[in-house]
């Protein structure tokens, strides 16, 4: 009768009232990348609930781009995704051409995409080892980080700039490259390759960091469609999505390259897609520099392409052309247009208004980390706390990009 008395009260003991732990992640942590803040209740290390707040670095970038000339909003396109720049920079660019109802030269068009799979290479080696680093492992950081030089380097010798390039130019781009740059490129790919070899070789054979990220962040591919998830999130699950492929832009129809898909849709898989997929961009590189045909890489309109220094110098109807855009702006006919690119993170989009003068009527940025977020708080729901790190890695949020 006494040992039923000591259970009764043992159990009432333990049933006390139970109260979730409430965390603030970020903005400060550096995990959160100094841009988001999440607030997460926890039963344990189990998260029960995750509300996801954006906007810390928002900077109206669609009302500065409607403020200026057509031409004006270049170097604020670098400031959305500042890892992938020239992305942004072609699909500005095409959204205007779209409008302008023009078409660029051959060889524009071939050092555009070589541009872009340049510029996805350094996006998805940032990606992949911020990811490592915030698990603790920070030597595959630093292979990352010295393969990401090396395409930098290749988007320096093509604009003069590795950060915020500001390279793409409505009807072209600002320069041409040298009789060199072929040799540069290949050399600088091969480092790329062998950088990321040795990265992945210390990761994948790691059962920390395979614990980590295997199983964790996983979200059925309906969910994701619903959530207009894009990029190496939606591939990671199954679907085949890439815009290269399914709505072609510039040359991408004439190369040849595979869209890498996974199966779990976790951590992993979408790590190691975005391994395939710089793999796959050093081969639309590599088929670029050996298809580059010669000719201008500019547009012969005077209507949207500033003349060449030299003309305005000695020519007074060069002169004045110039001074006409410079005050006014190019013009283009009164309409709307959407122009969508494959950016680093999924579906980048610009949609322009014209109402007929210099500056644009309306600019909106469909912005794929703003969608991806989005899928934060499913994907983290009923995991652990330290399953929040690697899967806010993987979405991979570029501030710039999602507050737009």
């Amino acid at each position: 009768m006494e040992e039923q008395q000591n259970d009764a009260v043992t159990e009432d003991r333990l049933d006390i009232p139970f109260e979730p732990l409430e965390m603030k992640l970020g903005p400060s942590h550096p995990a959160t990348h100094g841009t988001v803040r999440m607030n997460l209740r926890l039963d344990g290390e189990t998260v029960l609930e995750a509300d996801v707040e954006v906007g810390y670095l928002h900077r109206g970038f669609e009302k500065e781009c409607e403020s200026g000339l057509y031409y004006q909003a270049f170097p604020y396109t670098d400031r959305l995704n500042y890892v992938s720049p020239m992305i942004n920079n072609v699909g500005y660019a095409l959204a205007c051409e779209k409008l302008f109802g023009i078409e660029v030269p051959e060889r524009c068009a071939y050092l555009r995409v070589l541009a872009s799979e340049a510029s996805r290479i350094a996006d998805h080696l940032t990606c992949l080892g911020a990811c490592a680093m915030e698990l603790g492992a920070f030597t595959p950081f630093l292979y990352a980080v010295e393969a990401r030089e090396s395409a930098w380097d290749i988007l320096d010798a093509m604009c003069g700039a590795r950060v915020t390039c500001n390279y793409v130019r409505i009807g072209g781009v600002s320069s041409d490259i040298g009789p060199e740059f072929p040799a540069l490129v290949r050399e600088k790919l091969a480092n790329v390759a062998r950088l990321q070899k040795d990265f992945e070789d210390l990761l994948l054979a790691n059962p920390i960091f395979r614990g980590r990220m295997e199983g964790t962040g996983a979200l059925p591919k309906e969910e994701l469609l619903a959530l207009g998830v894009t990029g190496p999130l939606l591939r990671a699950s199954g679907v085949p999505l890439d815009l290269r492929r399914v709505s072609p832009y510039l040359v991408y129809d004439r190369l040849d390259f595979d869209v890498p898909v996974g199966e779990a849709g976790d951590n992993m898989d979408r790590f190691l897609v975005r391994c395939e997929e710089i793999r796959q961009s050093a081969r639309l590189v590599e088929q670029c520099l050996g298809d580059l045909p010669e000719g201008p890489v500019d547009v012969d309109d005077p209507r949207v392409r500033l003349p060449a220094k030299a003309r305005v110098f000695g020519k007074m109807e060069e002169l004045i052309a110039q001074f006409k855009l410079v005050t006014e702006g190019p013009t283009p006919p009164v309409g709307e247009v959407y122009q969508a690119v494959e950016g680093g993170n999924g579906e980048l989009g610009f949609y322009l208004v014209s109402d007929g003068t210099g500056k644009p009527y309306k600019c909106r940025a469909r912005s794929p980390s703003f969608s991806n977020t989005q899928a934060m708080r499913p994907m983290v729901i009923g995991g652990m706390l330290a399953d929040v790190i690697p899967t806010f890695d993987m979405i991979n949020m570029i501030g710039g990009e999602c507050d737009r």
